[in-house]
């Protein structure tokens, strides 16, 4: 099994942005070059080894209104010689890292059209990243992607429709009335559900594979976390549940959430789906479980941490 592993705290990074192609590596560390985060309609670019490029110059030519922005990374650099001469396009990733910690800058971009005719390149959707980049690049590729849709749906102010320009790496503000805003998450619940030595299991809607999940929904304005646990449970499956325990949280960027992972234990009641929402359901044993998700996603680390124990 392949879950995600703890990433640097990104929270630390929350500098002002360097300036256009300015480097925040260190000498030592591939100084003068950049990891680049490039879009495209939901992929990202790498090299063709899997990698994201690491380069003195972008992998491909950049027009400006391209560059969404630049953040610096509380990652080490991967020593530029050991991947990629500073002419050469491409780059590495991360796994081979000095000991000794440095900061490196990233370029945050979204691209006009796809990169299509580069044998040295590959587009591949975000969420298929998960399974190529290391635990800590994939992490910060989320980030970035985030980043790009916030930067795509926040270009005016809501207040009084003035310009809204970057002002650090995470906010923009207004050129007019100095209103300053910064991403939004999208928080949601996901519950895995116990009874004896079973699980609760469902089918959505808008699953676009044939796997079953675990009971989530979005959190609600003014509701805590647990009473969100509880009201989504009953939305969907007519069950009663106690104790509630918190398991894990994951960064979701399709396209700004955080999923919260909880146990509970079932309490009373008969399925009864909420068949707007959901198409099947219902208790799964560890010897007879139906295909289970993507191992991306928390549901996964959720279902297979009682599998294991």
């Amino acid at each position: 099994m392949k879950s995600p592993l703890p990433a640097p705290p990104l929270g630390e990074c929350h500098i002002p942005a360097p300036s256009p192609l300015q480097s925040t590596s260190q000498s030592g560390s591939g100084e003068g070059a950049f990891l680049f985060f490039l879009f495209c309609q939901g992929d990202l670019l790498l090299t063709s080894e899997g990698k994201i490029p690491f380069a003195t110059k972008p992998p491909i030519e950049l027009k400006p209104w391209e560059v969404v922005t630049k953040i610096k990374c509380p990652l080490p650099a991967p020593p530029l010689g050991e991947c990629s001469s500073p002419d050469e396009r491409g780059g590495c990733g991360n796994e081979a890292l000095p000991k000794k910690e440095s900061g490196v800058g990233a370029v945050v971009g979204l691209l006009s059209s796809p990169v299509t005719d580069r044998p040295d390149l590959q587009m591949v959707p975000l969420r298929k990243t998960f399974h190529i980049l290391s635990p800590s690049d994939y992490q910060l590729a989320g980030k970035c992607a985030e980043l790009v849709y916030f930067h795509q749906n926040n270009k005016f102010c809501g207040v009084c429709g003035g310009q809204m320009r970057w002002h650090t790496e995470i906010s923009k503000q207004c050129q007019e009335c100095g209103k300053e805003l910064w991403p939004s998450l999208a928080t949601a619940i996901i519950v895995r559900i116990k009874r004896d030595d079973e699980i609760l299991m469902v089918h959505a809607h808008n699953f676009r594979d044939r796997h079953y999940g675990l009971v989530a929904g979005f959190v609600e304005t003014g509701e805590t976390l647990e009473e969100c646990v509880r009201r989504e449970v009953w939305e969907e499956t007519r069950l009663r549940i106690h104790n509630i325990r918190y398991f894990a949280s994951q960064p979701w960027p399709y396209p700004s959430g955080l999923m919260v992972g909880f146990t509970a234990d079932y309490l009373s009641g008969e399925i009864e789906l909420q068949r707007s929402e959901l198409s099947d359901g219902g208790w799964y044993s560890r010897d007879n479980l139906p295909y289970l998700p993507d191992p991306s996603s928390i549901a996964y680390r959720l279902i297979m941490d009682w599998v294991n124990n």
